[in-house]
């Protein structure tokens, strides 16, 4: 008995200076995790992020329409000359490159801190006579809204029982979406009317498309 309470006593006196040492220096607090900054993380593009807004409409950018001719002004003649070559079929119109970084894809895109790489504002290309003539998608678009695509491909997709297509000029910059399980977030084109502009939460990346009703 009196070794057992000499055992106690031993290990008393050599456990009293590790507590006072767990007091005078508590477990470092959890930090709580860091906002991005300016920086990489801004400009990264895709991996799930959803821009909170679309982008800002271009005051500064007017369409360009081609000129019409007045019914009162004479027409001119096509001169015929003898001898003279065909023309060359018109080459294939050259792209931009949007790949404003190392790794982001030469597509427009998004980036983190949801500034809208490529969108320009009154690109013929993307020109209606008639917008919106399938009507406007009546469900929400925005951040909020987050639609799985069920099938289709460019020319005709669809979700929830509505139809869209791609505009012809854009096509080129879906070649890898997934028509079958991408998801999609639909913001307005403040600046060419007829279109919303399809924003793939995957890639990052975003083409013009048309809605073609139900």
């Amino acid at each position: 008995m009196q070794r057992c309470l000499m055992l106690f006593a031993v290990s008393l006196v050599f456990s009293l200076p590790l507590a006072a040492q767990h007091e005078n220096h508590p477990a470092p607090a959890a930090h709580p995790q860091a906002a991005p900054r300016g920086g990489a993380s801004d400009k990264a593009v895709g991996g799930g992020y959803i821009p909170s807004h679309g982008p800002q409409r271009n005051l500064g950018v007017q369409r360009q329409n081609p000129p019409q001719q007045h019914e009162n002004a004479p027409r001119q003649e096509p001169q015929q000359h003898e001898n003279v070559p065909q023309r060359e079929a018109p080459r294939e119109e050259a792209r931009p490159n949007y790949r404003d970084q190392e790794g982001h894809p030469e597509a427009p895109h998004v980036h983190h801190n949801d500034e809208w790489v490529g969108h320009a504002g009154g690109d013929a290309h993307y020109h209606l006579d008639h917008p919106w003539e399938h009507g406007r998608f009546p469900v929400g678009i925005g951040r909020s809204h987050v639609w799985r695509i069920e099938g289709g491909g460019p020319g005709r997709f669809w979700f929830g029982g509505y139809f869209f297509s791609v505009a012809p000029y854009d096509v080129g910059y879906c070649d890898d979406w997934d028509w079958d399980d991408d998801d999609i977030v639909l913001y307005d084109d403040p600046d060419d009317p007829g279109w919303y502009l399809a924003y793939n939460v995957r890639l990052g990346t975003y083409v013009h498309v048309m809605y073609l009703g139900r």
